[in-house]
């Protein structure tokens, strides 16, 4: 019973001395991105996929708009009432344009 009660005491660990590794920076490349040119913050951006704010707009205001984000954009114009494929293009936005030829709703890629 007295073996039962005794006390193993386990070895004590020294404390171990911290080693601080020294991080590397990480590796900053510039990717250009549509939508990502001149940014101002030097940060990638996403590529932008939609155009809302040229909805009003002439065909040509809007593909010179487009343009700005997307140099080599191929455009579909779509009349009124006009059905369109199902197919995504990652190089094409559709401009769909009323009876007066302003952009209707708001172009995307696709």
């Amino acid at each position: 019973m007295a073996d039962e009660n005794q006390r193993t005491e386990l070895p004590q660990e020294r404390p171990q001395q911290s080693t601080t590794i020294p991080q590397e920076q990480p590796h900053q490349s510039t990717i250009l991105l549509p939508g990502s040119v001149g940014h101002p913050s030097g940060v990638e951006v996403a590529p932008k996929t939609t155009w809302p704010e040229v909805v009003g707009m002439t065909v040509e205001e809007a593909e010179r708009k487009i343009r700005e984000d997307m140099p080599r954009v191929q455009f579909q114009v779509v009349p009124p009432n006009c059905f369109v494929t199902m197919d995504f293009n990652t190089r094409r936005v559709r401009l769909h344009v009323d009876s007066e030829g302003k952009v209707s709703r708001a172009p995307r890629i696709g």
